[in-house]
């Protein structure tokens, strides 16, 4: 599991470019994740306001950790197991890539967010199939 040093430059430039305003980043998120996903709204039992910090902060770890994705695999796997019991499913792991896509593109620059959306939705698809994994390993077979 890796990324190229094009694709972690890319995607460390745009999460740069997200920082003067994180709180609007995380808004659009949300707002696209309940837009394609409505359903999904009830599964935030917690204050919008500090979702949004939580949502830029794990980013920023990821972001941190590109170059060595396999250091933060275990904080990675707890958090899809917590998500298990917030009611979190695998279907839910596309609408939040195309909520993070939405997300880039309506808040970098458009050459930028052209670049960093295919690096991001690289990324994005490496720690989601990780999380989809640890998640169905800790979901009991009914």
């Amino acid at each position: 599991m890796s990324l190229s040093n094009t694709e972690i430059a890319t995607i460390r430039a745009s999460f740069a470019a997200l920082r003067p305003d994180t709180s609007g980043a995380a808004r659009s998120f949300y707002s696209h994740l309940f837009t394609l996903a409505p359903e999904v709204r009830g599964l935030f039992k917690s204050d919008m306001a500090e979702q949004g910090p939580k949502l830029m902060a794990m980013l920023g770890v990821v972001v941190g950790h590109l170059h060595v994705l396999e250091e933060i695999l275990p904080a990675v796997r707890a958090l899809a197991i917590r998500h298990v019991g917030y009611g979190t499913e695998p279907a839910h792991y596309a609408v939040v890539g195309q909520a993070l896509d939405r997300m880039l593109a309506d808040r970098l620059e458009p050459i930028l967010a052209t670049q960093a959306r295919v690096a991001w939705a690289k990324a994005y698809g490496l720690l989601a199939n990780v999380m989809i994994e640890a998640a169905e390993d800790a979901t009991p077979a009914v």
